[in-house]
């Protein structure tokens, strides 16, 4: 009985084990992505407004904000409302995808500017004005047109790796040489010598 209850919990904690490794070989590609491009756009933000100041804390924000949409990006993936253009040519996903995650991540960060004006002490009279006089537009949309092209490229090399076999774009970039690339029939038929017409 006590080695029946023995093994059932190994099993369960092996499962478990076996879950997490998943989710993390899972989540690190989108996390890394969004964490070089948003540390980036932070970057190249700062350098515009001739912010020289570096601010560590910053860059963890980033950091943070690019794990939390990694794992957003993995639970929609997840959701059947967002494979409604699957079937379809690859731009239809991609454009469809990239528009939903770019208008979630620009409501977010509108709210995220209204809590800090309630914060500071606004009133719900005073949303109109604050956001037509005091809110940074020309920043605001700098950054989302940025998290937009993000998304894009995101969007496309995930449907490219899908098309091709999951993690096929890896090996392709990454472990194999160009040596051990097998051509596709259509470029192995450009490259065959095609015979001269006779005159």
């Amino acid at each position: 009985m006590q080695t029946t209850s023995l093994v059932k919990q190994a099993a369960n904690k092996s499962r478990l084990l076996a879950f997490v490794l998943k989710e993390l070989r899972e989540l690190w590609p989108p996390t890394l992505f969004f964490a070089i491009g948003f540390n980036l756009i932070l970057l190249t933000t700062q350098l515009i407004l001739a912010d020289y100041q570096v601010h560590f804390a910053n860059f963890m924000v980033a950091t943070m904000t690019a794990l939390i949409v990694g794992k957003s990006v993995l639970v929609a993936n997840a959701m059947p409302f967002l494979r409604r253009f699957d079937t379809g040519p690859k731009i239809q996903p991609v454009l469809f995808k990239t528009t939903v995650y770019w208008a979630a991540v620009f409501l977010v960060r509108f709210l995220e500017k209204l809590g800090e004006y309630f914060h500071a002490g606004g009133t719900l009279s005073g949303i109109r004005e604050y956001v037509s006089t005091h809110f940074t537009w020309d920043r605001f949309g700098a950054i989302q047109i940025w998290i937009f092209i993000l998304f894009l490229v995101y969007t496309s090399v995930a449907e490219l790796d899908a098309r091709f076999g999951k993690g096929e774009l890896m090996k392709i970039f990454f472990t194999a040489h160009s040596s051990e690339m097998k051509p596709t029939p259509a470029a192995a038929d450009s490259r065959a010598p095609r015979a001269q017409p006779d005159n």
